[in-house]
């Protein structure tokens, strides 16, 4: 766990805050995660509201916590089926209570959970992590003719209750924090609503705690990613198979099943690993494979971290966080562009120390420094 005595300096008029926590879901330790991980550090009292709670999937300062879910919560296997319910989202939020002696709520949102009621005299900070991509610039990514035809009808049939709901909700949210001037853009372009960036950080300790001392580099390149359809881990395994290269991909999600049958051999899934098992294997790899538009993008980060660099693809929240001294970009979201970058990527021999200096920009040390002033900034 971390000492927060390190931080007691950013943190001190912050921590006098009565404060309520909120985040979509609990079913998994990701990034979002790690920043409600680092709110709960912040606000060690804090009571945190979700709609869904699979106790024991994300970290144990989260689960410390008092947690207090939805009516979804008592759907059996619903956090295996959870996507099926999204129509349900808007009206779970709502019926999710706050204690009353709340000063500060303190929102960790990428879907519906900034819709919860705020007490009365109390101030809404909500952290976005995204407006609901699935709903607007992304909607065919997710929802598309490969999409089966009853989530084809239904995301059609709900997308304008949706979207008219989730705008309606930023009523309830006093102030936006983006992760990202990427997200920031989009916050002004679909809320209509000015927000400051403050980025997410990656764990330079835990990173450290993780590492194998005398890793040595081996012949093969790494994902570590959920399989969505904004990842593009099907552009990757398209490219691998006619590269023929060796590709790790570590995590799981709802495209698993069809993206294995069109990996040839070369292509290994390794399915959900321990955090120490992730690190090494970012340690080993040569190259780290980011072909999707993501909103910041913690795991190129922690490559960079592991002394890795990083082919990535140029758009969205990378190019606040990667350069050209630390990585290889491909400009179209091609197989022949991703294949481009690889054989350039090869060419070059890059600098342990620009990589390490990159990633320590994004300190978790930051992180609290720039979320503490701001909350003190407005409460």
């Amino acid at each position: 766990m971390v000492q927060l005595s390190k931080y007691y300096r950013f943190i001190t008029l912050a921590m006098d805050k009565n404060v309520a926590l909120l985040h979509d879901w609990l079913i998994g330790f990701r990034g979002g995660e790690r920043v409600l991980e680092t709110f709960c550090e912040m606000f060690p009292k804090a009571n945190i509201y979700t709609l869904i709670h699979q106790p024991g999937s994300t970290s144990q300062i989260i689960e410390n916590h008092r947690i207090s879910t939805s009516f979804l919560d008592g759907i059996p296997r619903i956090s295996r089926h959870y996507r099926k319910f999204l129509p349900l989202f808007p009206l779970a939020s709502t019926s999710l209570k706050i204690k009353k002696d709340v000063d500060v709520v303190l929102s960790s949102s990428h879907c519906v959970i900034k819709g919860v009621k705020k007490p009365p005299g109390s101030i809404h900070i909500s952290y976005i992590h995204s407006p609901m991509r699935y709903l607007y610039d992304q909607f065919d990514s997710y929802f598309g003719s490969h999409a089966p035809l009853y989530q084809q009808l239904g995301a059609r049939a709900f997308r304008g209750y949706l979207t008219r709901w989730d705008i309606e909700s930023n009523r309830n949210v006093d102030h936006m924090i983006a992760n990202s001037h990427f997200v920031q853009e989009r916050i002004r372009r679909i809320y209509n609503r000015d927000s400051v960036v403050i980025h997410p950080f990656v764990d330079l300790e835990d990173i450290a705690n993780n590492k194998i001392a005398d890793a040595t580099k081996e012949d093969f390149y790494l994902m570590v990613t959920a399989f969505a359809p904004n990842k593009r881990v099907d552009l990757a395994i398209e490219t691998f198979n006619e590269l023929k290269k060796p590709l790790k991909i570590i995590g799981s999600g709802q495209q698993e099943q069809e993206l294995k049958k069109k990996a040839l051999s070369n292509i290994q899934f390794l399915g959900n690993l321990t955090r120490s098992e992730v690190i090494a294997y970012m340690q080993k790899a040569k190259g780290f494979v980011f072909p999707g538009v993501e909103d910041f993008g913690i795991t190129p980060l922690e490559s960079l971290a592991c002394g890795t660099p990083v082919i990535a693809y140029k758009a969205g929240g990378v190019l606040e966080t990667l350069t050209e001294e630390t990585s290889t970009f491909f400009s179209t979201p091609s197989s022949s562009s991703l294949k481009q970058a690889i054989k350039d990527f090869e060419k070059v021999n890059f600098n342990q120390g620009i990589l390490a200096k990159r990633s320590s920009e994004f300190s978790k040390a930051h992180f609290i420094s720039r979320m503490s002033e701001f909350i003190n900034s407005v409460t």
